[in-house]
């Protein structure tokens, strides 16, 4: 994915660690594209939603919003709250599946420009609405396009329709082009080339071009990347290295070698899901384990967590019995405030380090430090961390156990030549197991969605009132008076050659609009139904 600089949209806050900005979703596919694209994306977004609403703690994600484009924008779910709100977005994506899949008309050229804008009004609105009660925590939103178009005629489209377009709160604006290719990589969603700043530079914004395989997992794995924390508002690690001057200790340490590092993590904690198997481990609460140092690092905007590397170890030489909590990974830095050629240069001083110790067949031993001397009130233990190299240009880190942690266990030297008849019998054991070269996540899966799913369940009397005439409905016919938006939208000018424009909620009035109709909430609150 590209990591460009972007606008810087307010300091840095505690809550970014978790919370990402508010992201609006388009699905501008056509038919018949639909009909092969449908399944696996509602798929995906209910496996997403059902992790995104369970995990534990700040919420990760804050407002999300859906629009569909076909042959007229139409605004399938206003801007909600994601934490808490499994029900509401599983109806959501049941909209999705219901809409037709047969036909042949394709959507009107601005109908896709005019989706952009209704969603950046309803986010104004709604920001508007909230800043009036309590401090706003984001002003900034994320808009994706996913599209079954060529995504470089999708890019431009956008910028001949937006270029008169106030794009000042639009963090980020990222088409996807869904690409009909088999899944051949089941590791990532692959980019490819992104258009350059100079194309789209006028917008103030740059649109990043991006494609997926029409499959569940690769569409599951893009959604997926909306849980890191992806903010660039400053480096989250300073990885400090000795000085070259090793003739003088206390020079070597005052100078060291310094790589800004941005901190990702590898794995979501089962901890932070309810009833999961290690739900009762708690493994993120010890002192020790890296997620501490993952909080401290990307919480902190006064100063950096530091990692000091203190010296070098064989790659053979460390136990995997030692190592514990969740492996993280660092990168090099995209934090906008460094100027380019900084960027540039921590990068190549990071990719000389990777390169180095693959060659030299070494990890790195590093302690960590604490954020400041003012929290030095009293003597602070000690986390020790172990660095591993790979072939990509990350480095993998793993908390390592130290004197304090170790208890006594007996490892008996194995014997040379086990007895003949066991040997024979546990080797046709092993000979009838199936034998792969590596271990791919991707292709284990635990049921895990389907149990998320089923704790947000309840039983609902009847469907939608809306899904009944939706099924009657003409393809190409829009509903008027489907849509419960959250907020109000603005009222939009558009040319007179343009046609009148589906507007995102009813004509009531704005406060009709923070609040679900008493009819809703009966539904909601009544498990039987009519």
């Amino acid at each position: 994915m590209y990591h460009g600089r972007t606008t810087s949209k307010g300091p840095s806050t505690s809550t970014q660690i978790y919370q990402q900005p508010p992201r609006l979703l388009i699905v501008h596919i056509s038919l018949p594209s639909w009909a092969d694209i449908c399944s696996h994306l509602c798929e995906a977004l209910q496996n997403f939603f059902s992790l995104a609403c369970s995990l534990m703690g700040p919420s990760r994600m804050s407002l999300f919003s859906l629009y569909m484009v076909q042959n007229q924008h139409e605004c399938i779910l206003p801007f909600v709250q994601v934490k808490g709100n499994f029900a509401r977005l599983h109806t959501c994506i049941s909209e999705l599946r219901m809409l037709p899949r047969e036909g042949c008309f394709r959507p009107r050229g601005i109908s896709l420009q005019l989706a952009v804008e209704d969603g950046l009004q309803q986010f104004k609105q709604y920001s508007r609405h909230v800043a009036t009660g309590s401090s706003l925590t984001y002003t900034s939103l994320e808009i994706t396009v996913l599209t079954s178009q060529p995504g470089k005629e999708v890019v431009k489209q956008l910028e001949s329709g937006l270029k008169d377009i106030d794009l000042v709160q639009v963090r980020r604006l990222q088409v996807v082009e869904i690409t009909k290719g088999a899944l051949e990589c089941m590791d990532s969603a692959s980019p490819i080339e992104e258009p350059s700043n100079e194309e789209s530079s006028f917008l103030g914004t740059d649109i990043e071009l991006q494609t997926i395989d029409n499959d569940v997992i690769s569409m599951e794995i893009f959604f997926k990347a909306w849980l890191h924390n992806s903010g660039t508002d400053q480096e989250h690690v300073h990885l400090l290295l000795p000085s070259q001057s090793f003739s003088n200790i206390s020079r070597a340490r005052d100078n060291p070698m310094c790589l800004k590092c941005d901190l990702q993590e590898r794995l979501l904690s089962p901890s932070l899901l309810p009833g999961t198997a290690d739900g009762s481990l708690k493994m993120d609460d010890p002192k020790g384990d890296f997620s501490t140092l993952y909080q401290m690092a990307s919480q902190s905007s006064a100063s950096y967590y530091k990692l000091r590397v203190i010296k070098a170890l064989k790659s053979s030489g460390i136990c995997e019995s030692v190592t514990y909590g969740l492996p993280f990974i660092l990168r090099p830095t995209s934090c906008w405030q460094l100027d380019w050629d900084e960027l540039e240069t921590n990068q190549q001083h990071f990719h000389a380090l990777c390169h180095s110790l693959l060659k030299r067949e070494w990890l790195l031993l590093a302690k960590g430090e604490p954020l400041s001397r003012g929290q030095r009130l009293r003597e602070a233990a000690t986390t020790f961390y172990v660095i591993i190299p790979s072939h990509s240009l990350t480095l993998l880190v793993k908390a390592v156990a130290t004197r304090e942690l170790m208890l006594p266990n007996a490892f008996p030297l194995l014997p040379e030549n086990p007895p003949d008849d066991s040997l024979k019998i546990v080797e046709g054991v092993l000979d009838s197991l199936e034998l792969e070269p590596t271990y791919n996540p991707l292709q284990v899966w635990s049921h895990l969605y389907s149990h998320l799913s089923s704790t947000f369940a309840k039983p609902q009397g009847r469907l939608h009132p809306s899904w009944d005439s939706r099924a009657l409905r003409k393809p190409g016919q829009l509903q008027t008076s489907r849509v419960r938006a959250t907020v109000a939208p603005l009222p939009m000018t558009t040319a007179p050659s343009r046609a009148p424009k589906m507007p995102a909620a009813s004509k009531a009035s704005a406060e009709a609009f923070f609040q679900l109709s008493e009819e809703e909430e009966e539904e909601e609150e009544d498990p039987s139904g009519p």
